[in-house]
């Protein structure tokens, strides 16, 4: 790899009212380009994460980027899209970009404006990351979808209930220290554990405290080579970005495995030169606490069925062994779509460079992201290193 991170932007994610998609963009864009240290006239390229699905009438968002700085006008700038995993497909076009020498810096912004939806419109709008001819009637949209996966691992491998809690739980403690996240409120294991009128059911074994938020935000990179990059204020390297896509119908693959997320980690960590051993800590994309439990299987922490052993044992908490989402992850921090992806980047780097506050993980040297988009569709996973 020869990408780094070299400056970042983050809004806060949430409901944010009287915010507009292009103001968003804008100004994580400019915040990304100060912290850089450069100018618009310095960018190459131009990659905007945007999924949209109906959440914006205006579709055609790339150029949205450009509004930024007139410098910028004439650059090229592309929107690209992959469900869930938006903000990293978006990065990954701009290491590919570096990669080619077609670019030397890329300027990466990932947004979603979601809030001003009506509440069933997006629920049909986030069910269009499934295969619509088997689960396009699915009765409460994606969080149906997977809470019919949580339903067949409990038939597979018995009730997981505690520690599904136990994972929403530590991402609502790891949330409050976030001041980006949307949910800073530490609710506990117990209240995450029980049904109640403030804590639901919403499909098959999952409540509400299991379901990531609705949100808006913006988040943003500047990426360059790393010859630049070792000459500028901060370089975090790529050791390994890797991208595997699998079948959408569920129905042609065991998705209890969530394979294309195994594949993902095998390939970046071998291309990384690392095992999971030597990482400092993880994002993962936890946007129903099932996802996180199998996540921690897909990428070898833990044999088929026994993920939960380490939500129980402390393993995956923000002082375990390894740290998973210790940012809080898209269950307290919120889940912008297009946002997301560049926001784990963003927060990673910044834990690499010790930059990360509240959420800080003491000594942090090596990280790793996996970020999903739908039902382990698109599977994306980075490996960040500071160089500089």
């Amino acid at each position: 790899m020869t990408a780094c991170i070299v400056g970042w932007a983050h809004s806060r994610f949430g409901k944010l009212e009287g915010e507009t998609l292009e103001n968003l963009i804008v100004k994580v864009a400019t915040d990304a380009l100060d912290h850089a240290g450069i100018g618009p006239d310095e960018v190459d390229e131009i990659v905007l994460g945007h999924f949209n699905a109906g959440f914006s009438a205006q579709d055609f968002t790339a150029s949205l980027v450009l509004q930024a700085d007139d410098r910028l006008r004439f650059k090229p700038a592309t929107r690209v899209e992959n469900a869930c995993a938006t903000g990293s497909a978006a990065v990954r076009q701009g290491i590919r970009a570096i990669d080619a020498n077609a670019a030397r810096i890329v300027l990466v912004v990932g947004a979603e404006l979601m809030t001003t939806t009506p509440g069933p419109e997006i629920g049909k709008n986030l069910l269009k990351a499934s295969y619509l001819p088997e689960d396009g009637e699915t009765p409460a949209g994606f969080a149906g979808v997977f809470g019919k996966i949580a339903q067949a691992y409990f038939q597979r491998y018995g009730d997981q209930s505690d520690a599904l809690a136990m994972i929403a739980a530590k991402n609502h403690k790891n949330g409050v220290d976030n001041p980006y996240a949307q949910m800073r409120k530490d609710f506990g294991y117990d209240f995450c554990r029980q049904e109640s009128e403030k804590n639901p059911f919403v499909a098959g074994p999952l409540k509400r405290t299991d379901c990531s938020l609705v949100s808006d935000g913006a988040a943003a990179l500047i990426l360059a080579d790393t010859a630049t990059a070792l000459k500028m204020r901060r370089a975090v390297a790529f050791r390994a970005n890797e991208h595997v896509q699998d079948f959408l119908p569920m129905s042609k693959r065991d998705i209890l495995a969530f394979e294309g997320c195994e594949q993902a980690w095998t390939r970046a960590l071998k291309n990384a030169g690392v095992t999971l051993d030597d990482l400092s800590f993880v994002e993962t994309h936890d946007c129903f606490t099932i996802a996180e439990l199998i996540e921690y299987e897909a990428m070898g922490l833990a044999r088929p069925g026994e993920g939960a052993k380490l939500a129980l044992d402390g393993t995956t908490a923000k002082d375990g062994r390894l740290p998973v989402n210790p940012s809080g992850g898209l269950k307290a921090k919120g889940h912008p779509i297009g946002a997301t992806g560049v926001s784990m980047h963003v927060l990673t780097a910044m834990q690499l460079v010790g930059e990360a506050g509240g959420i800080q993980v003491p000594g942090a040297k090596l990280g790793g992201i996996f970020n999903m988009g739908g039902a382990a569709v698109a599977n994306y996973v980075s490996i960040l290193d500071r160089i500089r």
